[in-house]
């Protein structure tokens, strides 16, 4: 609840509810197969790209996308690949505006990860291969790391040339 004009009412506890949460697209690919599922010599290189995007859709109420890509390599071939955007619907009530951005782009993406990381592990193993179990995400890490990329690009931008 809000006091009319946008902020908490004093004493109201903070409220995150999860709405929804979805798959938006998911692709896995096992291009070399049969082939690429008989025993490697090596360890195979596993490459991930995690990232998070979220849009207010209604007041209170945000968007969030977990983006996981991923593909493993060995000998020069790829193995398998996979694209996956996880999302869900948050309402967010009763949270001071200065801690909203944080809260959408780090406690929201916590709560999908596991969902996320389910689906990979089980596109990968029904593609042929072990399951591919990805390790905790560090989102507090990853929001700084993106804070930091934008602020230098805001730099680099207000610099004339």
């Amino acid at each position: 609840m809000t006091n009319g004009n946008g902020a908490p009412q004093e004493g109201a506890p903070p409220q995150l509810n999860v709405l929804a949460q979805y798959t938006k697209d998911l692709s896995f690919e096992n291009p070399n197969a049969p082939g690429s599922l008989q025993q490697q010599q090596q360890q195979p290189a596993i490459n991930i790209q995690i990232n998070v995007s979220a849009n207010n859709i209604a007041q209170n109420e945000f968007e969030v996308t977990l983006h996981v890509d991923g593909k493993a390599e060995s000998s020069g071939k790829v193995l398998f690949s996979f694209d996956l955007a996880y999302a869900g619907v948050f309402r967010i009530v009763n949270v001071p505006q200065e801690n909203l951005h944080p809260l959408v782009m780090i406690e929201c993406p916590r709560l999908l990860f596991p969902f996320a990381r389910e689906i990979i592990a089980t596109s990968v193993r029904d593609g042929g291969f072990p399951p591919l179990m990805l390790d905790p995400v560090d989102f507090v890490g990853l929001y700084r790391q993106n804070m930091e990329r934008q602020q230098a690009a805001a730099a680099a931008q207000a610099k004339p040339s």
